[in-house]
């Protein structure tokens, strides 16, 4: 049924002109389309994908809709066996939870900020179909990335072997080529992590280079990409510049920022009270899901790269650098959901109900804002 309602939107998406007259059933697809169509220009392998199959549908754009109508509904599928294989978590909860966490979105005080998507910040998009794209490659990625992060440091057949690093880096390398955000903030996290082995001694120094070059070839397109879309016959560059995405649309960006975290702010502070209390009661502090603290250190370092850049240009004032954060929301809701449902198990049934009650709330306003666009109003609705 969702993917069902997708592949309308999507086709009445991309039927309309690409021009900035239009409101109805806004969405950058139609420009994407364009591009690759009319102008033969692209940074993405979802240009190249457009080019076949406006070919195959006869210049119709009905088989893009239903391909990225498949990318939709195999997001949440991919959602789905991360909850249930990652943590174990019960067919009931892990399916449920997956289509909830693709359409969850930031926690809506008009006050803050007049609309509901572009105000605030959030890592469920139906508008950006290469953002969409490279959201189900960025969770192949992260689903290989925590099954091979097990065995990396590992020595003999218990370790990786040469194919397993191949099929990594040709993963990042190809959701790369979709769009590169995702990189943007999972290579800073992946080095993060591959220092603090190394400083713990859980991998030696050549494990952990063995593992890091493998997003080299990511890195590589990455840089024919910046060419493509920075180079100086572009006309485009971008500076530092302290907080500017965040304050295009919103009366009050530091406060959009807090309430589009909302949930994980909120089961963040419960798990705080937890480690204090527990630190006091046995000495000792909890350990921290490795799945949990890597999404916070994605989260924080794609924040912090969306608070200091911004394009010039004509993409000035598009918000292109806001899309690592919002990928990295996106894994940061999934395994902040995954730390809220554990709460039933460790009885903690008050931080359950109250974080439950925000989750509530936030996937009400996302639910609102799809059956809004349904009805063909622009994501820049109020």
């Amino acid at each position: 049924m969702y993917g069902g309602l997708c592949l309308y939107l999507y086709y009445m998406q991309s039927i309309q002109p690409a021009d900035y007259v239009n409101s109805y059933f806004v969405a950058d697809l139609p420009y994407h389309i364009s591009m690759v169509r009319d102008d033969g220009w692209y940074y993405s392998l979802t240009g190249l994908v457009y080019l076949l199959l406006l070919k195959i549908g006869a210049g119709s754009t009905v088989p893009i809709a239903i391909f990225l109508a498949l990318v939709s509904a195999a997001t949440v599928v991919i959602t789905e066996r991360f909850l249930k294989k990652l943590w174990n978590l019960e067919s009931g909860i892990s399916c449920a939870g997956a289509l909830a966490l693709n359409f969850v979105m930031p926690f809506y005080i008009r006050w803050a900020g007049e609309h509901r998507y572009i105000s605030y910040q959030s890592g469920t998009v139906w508008h950006n179909s290469t953002y969409q794209v490279m959201k189900l490659g960025a969770l192949i990625c992260l689903y290989i990335y925590f099954e091979y992060e097990k065995r990396y440091y590992k020595k003999g057949s218990e370790g990786l072997k040469v194919w397993e690093y191949i099929i990594f880096a040709f993963s990042l390398a190809f959701t790369t080529f979709i769009k590169p955000s995702f990189l943007t903030v999972f290579a800073p996290a992946l080095a993060i992590k591959l220092l603090r082995d190394i400083a713990k001694s859980k991998a030696t120094f050549l494990k952990a280079v063995y593992f890091g070059v493998t997003v080299l070839p990511a890195v590589a397109v990455m840089f024919w990409q910046n060419k493509v879309l920075f180079g100086d016959d572009t006309g485009n560059g971008f500076r530092f510049a302290i907080m500017d995405q965040f304050k295009l649309h919103a009366d009050h960006p530091k406060i959009t920022i807090l309430l589009s975290l909302a949930f994980p702010i909120a089961v963040a502070a419960a798990l705080v009270i937890e480690a204090v209390w527990t630190k006091i009661k046995t000495g000792k502090m909890p350990m921290i899901d490795v799945h949990y603290f890597f999404s916070a250190i994605m989260a924080f370092i794609g924040l912090m790269i969306a608070a200091t850049l911004a394009e010039t240009g004509e993409r000035e004032g598009a918000g292109n650098f806001l899309w690592g954060y919002a990928i990295a929301l996106s894994f940061l809701y999934m395994t902040t959901f995954v730390q809220w449902a554990g709460f039933i198990k460790k009885k903690r049934y008050a931080d359950f109900a109250v974080c439950g009650a925000i989750f509530a709330y936030q996937l009400v306003c996302g639910i609102i804002f799809f059956v809004r666009l349904l009805g063909g109003e622009t994501y820049f609705m109020k």
